[in-house]
């Protein structure tokens, strides 16, 4: 089996154990699902998919205009 080895700065390895554990696996277990998810071929796909990505609307926060 092949070793992948990627190196993370401290925000992106808290953001990886986070959403990791929001998935209730490890970060290997997690890291090895993203890599083989199918990638998208076009932008209709994207879009298709998005919805399940956002999360609940509900929760939204607003982003701030800054002026």
């Amino acid at each position: 089996m092949a070793i992948l080895t990627v190196r993370l700065t401290e925000q992106e390895a808290a953001l990886l154990t986070k959403r990791s554990r929001g998935a209730g696996m490890k970060k290997a277990t997690f890291v090895r699902k993203l890599i083989r998810e199918e990638p998208f071929a076009t932008g209709a796909d994207v879009l298709a998919d998005a919805p399940q990505r956002m999360g609940d609307r509900r929760l939204l926060v607003p982003l701030k205009k800054r002026g």
